[in-house]
């Protein structure tokens, strides 16, 4: 596995995590020690930057706030730019556990892109209100286009294997929910193979959540929007196996 996780980048979002970045980076490179992790500062205006190099991370630093999808598409070329071979995407305030890396990253052998699923039989994570109907109903949907059965297709816990990397350095969407929905969609329809493995979701370690009571409300509706511009734009080539 010491190979794997030297093939391996780690990339965090980070927008105004100066609270946990630092102690999130210094989690990865305890449970995955050989990794690489870079840290992209989505247009921070605390000391997101200075907490995640104190910790060891590289830090990319974007001008403006991108959202999860520009931030993301920056770290999948970064990998392709530096040569790495899988990128897995971490949330800066802690709630993913950089312990399960290990598991997404063994099932990258069967895979292209494997989703850390917080709806899958373990832990206690809840969805409430408008977000949990549309988590239920996107599942039903993404899963018949993926072909295989998907409990949690907004989570930003991924694992991406070579071709999905080379696919999303140049066509991860960067709009309000394209990081999850839209990417799913992308990457099935290029034909990568996707699964999903069990995680359990943690409180966040510090920052403000993505989500209030107003944005939930909104949720459903911005959601099949995703949806639907993800189904009518054209399906992308996906480079053949090495």
């Amino acid at each position: 596995m010491s190979s794997v996780l030297a093939r391996t980048l780690i990339v965090m979002p980070a927008f105004n995590e100066e609270e946990s970045v630092g102690d999130v980076v210094r989690e990865v490179f305890s449970a995955l020690p050989g990794v690489h992790c870079l840290v992209v500062n989505d247009g921070s205006a605390d000391q997101t930057t200075a907490f995640a190099r104190r910790a060891g991370a590289v830090v990319a630093e974007l001008p403006v706030n991108l959202g999860v999808g520009g931030a993301m598409r920056l770290g999948f070329k970064y990998a392709i730019a530096h040569g790495f071979d899988n990128v897995v995407q971490i949330d800066s305030d802690g709630q993913h556990d950089p312990a399960n890396v290990l598991a997404l990253l063994e099932r990258l052998d069967d895979a292209d892109l494997v989703i850390g699923a917080r709806f899958a039989g373990v832990g206690d994570y809840e969805a409430r209100g408008p977000r949990r109907w549309a988590m239920r109903v996107l599942s039903v949907i993404l899963s018949r286009t993926a072909r295989t059965t998907l409990t949690d297709t907004t989570s930003g816990f991924k694992a991406s294997g070579p071709r999905a990397v080379a696919l999303f350095a140049s066509h991860y969407p960067a709009e309000y929910l394209g990081d999850t929905i839209e990417a799913l969609v992308i990457a099935s329809r290029a034909g990568c193979r996707i699964e999903q493995v069990p995680v359990v979701m943690r409180v966040r370690a510090g920052g403000q959540p993505s989500h209030n009571p107003l944005r939930s409300a909104a949720y459903l509706g911005r959601a099949f929007v995703a949806l639907c511009f993800a189904l009518i734009r054209p399906s992308l080539p996906l480079r053949p196996e090495a």
